[in-house]
């Protein structure tokens, strides 16, 4: 595989540049002094800050936009070997490289290395990690995959030795990665158009943990699925947590405000670490707080910076995000799109003030939705009202025999009160029309559902 020598900065291009770590693995390139050129098929906000860093952005791609000079080109999972960049970037013998590839390759330029893993929570965790690096004035470098306001935005480019980012299980792209520390949240199924089924995955994350150096660091939750699968014959120190079994970090005294925030007792090992307050919502958090706490534990931070960098933490962008309101009715926006991470998000929304709970839900690809069908409806059946929108393809093709309709006919034969809509138009009217005063409406998926509640807002 082609190495990049990051004391000699080269011209690159990124085929699909916009895309949310794509463009942050681009700004820390921009960063050390490199020439980055890009392409995308639409512009967006996140393209108009490589833009003002230095960037030569191309919205469309074509065979010209790779350039005569143009010395490696990197690509996301998302490029077929069809795509005219691909095309042109390999009949000129220009080096190539994967999105993962590249991280793998930046990762390695760094003493402190953190990866988090897992089906559920990365960008989350990230985030809260993030926030205790910066307590603990350690100048990190962060790649996130959402959109942070306290580093405001998806990337941060530190001056020390520490480098901070989210894994991809998706095409095994966490497979690039040799962190000296790991961490993993969760295993789920997931991703089923590439993983066979949950042995398959949980395959995979364990090869992620053995690529973890001997004198380096797991983390990992004790309740995660396969565990045992997962930790197999790992050479490095693992360190647990859990919300339930016998684990090195565990919580205690679990209590919630009126926003649905947690406040606990952190276990270490044994003794009482300290009281920590979080500032986002849902029992899950707490999960990933623990997380979160293992990993500054082992770099040697205190409790009370630890506790400041968490409750400092109000959350990512489409994780639990107020919008606004709707004569009266509060809308809230969420990127859960699985059925764990559905109940997660509901379970979080029946903390926070509300009179009746609607979610407005598009599943994300066909794959998925058909797979898991039945639990999405038991998942989705938690709430008072469910609005579902057609499904999300991203990058398939509806060749599955399945539709949101199915989605909704499960959810009735459970009792729930379900309606399915072929626009976003249509939802908007109907829920304008059904909601009242005191109401918490959620849209949630990770598709373009998110364009709802701006609609909806007054």
């Amino acid at each position: 595989m082609y190495q990049i020598d990051f004391n000699k900065p080269q011209n690159i291009h990124f085929i699909g540049i916009g895309g949310i770590s794509m463009s942050g693995l681009a700004e820390i390139l921009l960063g050390r002094g490199f020439h980055i050129t890009g392409s995308d098929s639409q512009d967006s906000a996140l393209l108009t800050r490589l833009r003002n860093k230095g960037a030569e952005i191309f919205i469309g791609q074509s065979a010209d936009n790779i350039k005569n000079d143009c010395e490696a080109v990197v690509y996301t999972a998302a490029i077929h070997p069809d795509n005219p960049e691909f095309v042109a970037a390999k009949e000129a013998g220009i080096p190539m490289l994967s999105r993962a590839d590249l991280l793998g390759e930046i990762m390695q330029n760094y003493r402190v290395s953190i990866a988090v893993a897992g089906t559920h929570g990365k960008t989350t965790t990230t985030s809260m990690a993030s926030h205790v690096l910066l307590a603990a004035d350690m100048d990190p470098t962060i790649s996130v995959g959402g959109i942070l306001q306290s580093i405001h935005g998806n990337i941060r480019v530190g001056e020390s030795g520490t480098f901070l980012t989210e894994a991809c299980e998706y095409t095994n792209s966490f497979l690039s990665l040799y962190p000296m520390i790991g961490i993993i949240l969760n295993v789920d199924a997931d991703h089923l158009d590439f993983f066979k089924d949950l042995d398959d995955i949980a395959n995979s994350f364990h090869r992620f943990a053995a690529q973890i150096p001997a004198d380096g660091t797991l983390i990992i939750d004790r309740d995660t699925k396969k565990f045992d699968t997962v930790t197999d014959g790992i050479d490095c120190e693992i360190i647990t947590t859990s919300l339930t079994a016998d684990a090195d970090y565990t919580a205690s005294d679990v209590t919630f405000d009126g926003n649905g925030c947690a406040s606990f007792t952190c276990i270490e090992r044994g003794k009482r670490l300290g009281s920590f307050r979080l500032s986002v919502p849902g029992i899950h958090n707490v999960s990933n707080a623990l997380a979160a706490i293992a990993m500054a534990r082992k770099l040697g931070i205190a409790p009370e910076v630890i506790a400041e960098g968490l409750h400092s933490f109000t959350g990512t962008d489409r994780r639990f995000e107020y919008k606004g309101k709707m004569k009266g009715v509060t809308v809230v926006d969420d990127y859960a799109h699985h059925p764990t991470e559905i109940t997660a998000t509901i379970n979080a929304a029946l903390q926070y003030p509300h009179r009746e709970l609607w979610v407005i839900f598009q599943p994300h690809t066909y794959t998925r939705t058909k797979a898991l069908l039945p639990e999405f409806a038991e998942a989705l059946s938690a709430a008072d009202h469910v609005v579902l929108a057609p499904i999300y393809a991203a990058r398939e093709k509806d060749i599955y025999g399945v539709s949101s309709d199915d989605v909704a006919e499960e959810i009735a034969k459970l009792g729930t009160d379900v309606r399915s809509f072929g626009t976003f138009k249509e939802i908007e009217e109907y829920v304008r029309a059904q909601c009242s005063v005191g109401d918490l409406l959620i849209t949630m998926g990770a598709g373009n559902v998110t364009n709802i509640g701006p609609e909806l807002i007054d």
